[in-house]
């Protein structure tokens, strides 16, 4: 038996569009599953010259998570769902989070979605037996002093796969979460794309190397796999060591 083999089962990426999502929704098609990533924009094609975004092989559908009307509106084309791995993420820079509009909006993203995600795919996880896997940051376990939005969400994110987690049990819902440290992506490039800024930050990664997608990829694999059975409501850390 292949533990890691996804033959047969359907995934729904939310966020799954670029980036770590889309990482991890190439993950599980490689590993024989049916994947389906939403992003915000009108189809697949519009994402085809887009650093980081490789759609080929996956279902795709417009999801913009900051309407709530459009979760509650959603309906994928998914006959059944095995794994819902929530990825969908914003920030703002140049302390646009100490505005209230900014503050607001990350927010809208990066938890109030996932709650409302997470209910609305609620019965069909619970009729699958299925796993949802929550995408935080290791900016839950520390101070991010530009981003206090993106800090208080990814800290509610942790808090809130812990709560699901217990809550769903009963249900046959696995909720387990991952908290990626610094990936190479294009929410990322503010650091990575400058010299100085990169080499700070790789001098504090005892592995010496930004993550990549496929890193955080390899732990949701893990969290979806029956190798994880006895584990709900987790947060893991893939970080190469970056908050230790």
């Amino acid at each position: 038996m292949n533990e890691l083999d996804f033959g047969g089962r359907q995934v729904l990426v939310i966020g799954g569009s670029s980036g770590i999502g889309n990482g991890i929704a190439r993950a599980f098609l490689d590993k024989g599953a049916r994947a389906m990533v939403c992003g915000t924009r009108a189809s697949a094609v519009d994402y085809a010259a887009e650093e980081g975004s490789d759609l080929r092989g996956l279902d795709y559908a417009q999801l913009d998570v900051s309407n709530p009307q459009a979760i509650t509106d959603f309906k994928p084309q998914l006959d059944r769902l095995d794994v819902l791995v929530l990825a969908q993420g914003a920030v703002v820079y140049r302390r646009g989070e100490f505005e209230m509009a900014g503050f607001r909006q990350v927010l809208e993203v990066n938890l109030m979605s996932l709650m409302a995600c997470a209910t609305k795919f609620h019965p069909m996880l619970r009729d699958g037996k299925g796993s949802l896997i929550i995408v935080s940051s290791t900016a839950a376990y520390h101070s991010t002093m530009g981003n206090p939005a993106y800090n208080a969400s990814k800290t509610g994110a942790m808090g809130l796969t812990r709560t699901l987690g217990e809550a769903w049990a009963d249900d046959g819902i696995r909720v387990n979460g991952i908290a990626p440290g610094l990936v190479d992506t294009k929410m990322t490039k503010v650091t990575t794309a400058n010299p100085k800024r990169l080499e700070g930050a790789l001098s504090r990664i005892p592995l010496k190397r930004l993550g990549t997608p496929a890193d955080m990829a390899g732990a949701a694999l893990f969290l979806a796999s029956p190798l994880s059975s006895y584990i709900i409501g987790q947060t893991i850390v893939v970080d190469g060591g970056l908050i230790l």
